[in-house]
Order: structure tokens, then C-alpha cells, then sequence
């Protein structure tokens, strides 16, 4: 059996000499895996470049047997290609964090639609523009939560719950400094819940600062969640 069905790249494993396992986060079934036979292969060339993170693709794919897990793809195409975000470092490294995040907190096999539609108009929003990316990646997290069911309402609410639960390995701050500045974090995580055109966040590494906040908050809402390694990269760039 065969279903049609959108989906977005969340992250690939090379398998064998030219294919790939690819995780997809579908429109009619949730996350799914699939086997790719032959995109890394020189001839035709370009294909691989479908499944970098969150690429949007159309798929036609065989539905695993019960109690499979693993399928293969009939088909697959490019859904609406990107305009800027594969090419400009600063996207391309937010998607790559945004698709760590995503392969990691989203683990549903069925259908959600609002939370499709949630993050295919948020990427093509972002592909699209020019100026004010800045705080995107945090303007996603923060409503993402409420797909994910842990909603924030304020910016005391994130904070209060992060400053209880105390530092983690791989969270990205410590119990000094960062910690005493949670209070100072509620006025931007405010701005950016309520305001986000007028937020008053001054630079890149207090943006980096306030992810791994963000990133603490949804280890505590989801086990198993772990380190974000891209969160380093991803800093380094906003720090530039």
C-alpha cells in the first residue's frame, strides 16, 4: 500500500555505499523513517540535497507492515524550494539546530495537523525573510512548547521552573553566573512571548544564553531529550 503525504526532513544516516535512512516528520502519519536507495550516488547529482534539515518534500512512500518500523519511498520531490535558507550561514545553521531539536523532542507516529502546519508555515516564513531573523529559533521553541503540551505562559513560568530544577550537563550554563541572570531572562522571554518585534535583547551571546535556557526547559518537559550538540555551533554563529 501506498500514501501520498508531505513531510519534512528532520535528519539522514548514511546506509551502506549510496543510500540513506532519513527521518521525516510527515503530514498524514508523524515521524517516519525511510530507506533511500542510491541518492548518494554521483550520477543523477543533487538528489541528497533534498534531504538536508527541513527541506519540504512531497512523498509517495510504501506503508510499513505491522510492526515494522522501517519503509522505503516510491517517490520524492521537492514540496516548495528554499530561497535563502540553505545558502546564508546563519540559516542554515539555525536549521541545523532546529532539526536536532525536532528529531529529538517530536517522537508522535500519527497524524497532528496543526503541528505540521505549525512547522511548514514557520520554515517557509523564515526561508522568506530578510530582516529580523535574529530571534527566530527562540520565537520557534517558545511556541513549539505549546504543540509539544508544556506551553509557556510567561516569561516567570520558563524561569521559576528552570531555577528549581538547577543546571544540566550539556544545558549550556552553570549554576553561578547564568543562573542569578534568570531573572533578568524573564523581561526577554517576556518581550519575545508578547512583543517580539520590540524585544530589547542586546546581542548574540545573550541570545545564546536564553536558548540554553529554552533548551534546559524542554529537558525537563522531555526525557530523554539530552545534549543539543549543534546549540555550540549555533552559538558560535550568533556570537559572530
Amino acid at each position: 500500500m501506498l500514501i501520498k503525504t508531505r513531510g519534512l526532513v528532520l535528519s539522514y544516516l548514511k546506509y551502506r555505499e549510496s543510500s540513506i535512512i532519513v527521518r521525516v516528520y510527515t503530514e498524514q502519519r508523524g515521524v517516519q523513517s525511510y530507506l533511500v536507495n542510491g541518492v548518494r550516488r554521483a550520477k543523477p547529482p543533487g538528489r541528497i540535497a533534498l534531504f538536508q534539515p527541513l527541506t519540504l518534500l512531497e512523498l509517495v512512500a510504501y506503508v510499513p507492515r505491522q510492526g515494522g518500523s522501517l519503509t522505503r519511498l516510491a517517490e520524492f520531490r521537492c514540496a516548495e524550494p528554499f530561497r535563502s535558507l540553505p545558502y546564508e550561514v546563519h540559516k542554515s545553521s539555525v536549521a541545523l539546530f532546529l532539526s536536532e531539536v525536532l528529531s529529538k523532542a517530536v517522537r508522535e507516529e500519527e497524524e497532528n495537523l496543526p503541528l505540521f502546519r505549525f512547522l511548514h508555515d514557520s520554515i517557509l516564513a523564515f526561508d522568506e525573510q530578510d530582516a529580523g531573523t535574529e530571534n527566530f529559533a527562540l520565537l520557534f521553541l517558545l511556541h513549539l512548547a505549546g504543540y509539544l503540551g508544556f506551553g509557556i505562559s510567561s516569561g516567570a513560568a520558563l524561569t521559576d521552573q528552570v531555577a528549581l530544577a538547577g543546571p544540566a550537563t550539556g544545558s549550556g550554563f552553570s549554576s553561578g553566573p547564568a543562573t542569578l541572570r534568570l531573572r533578568e531572562f524573564e523581561q526577554y522571554f517576556d518581550e519575545l512571548l508578547h512583543a517580539p518585534a520590540t524585544t530589547s535583547i542586546p546581542n548574540g551571546q545573550v541570545r545564546r544564553e536564553l536558548l540554553a535556557v529554552l533548551i534546559r526547559y524542554y529537558q525537563l518537559h522531555l526525557e530523554g531529550l539530552g545534549e543539543i550538540k549543534s546549540l555550540e555551533i549555533l552559538g558560535q554563529v550568533l556570537a559572530g
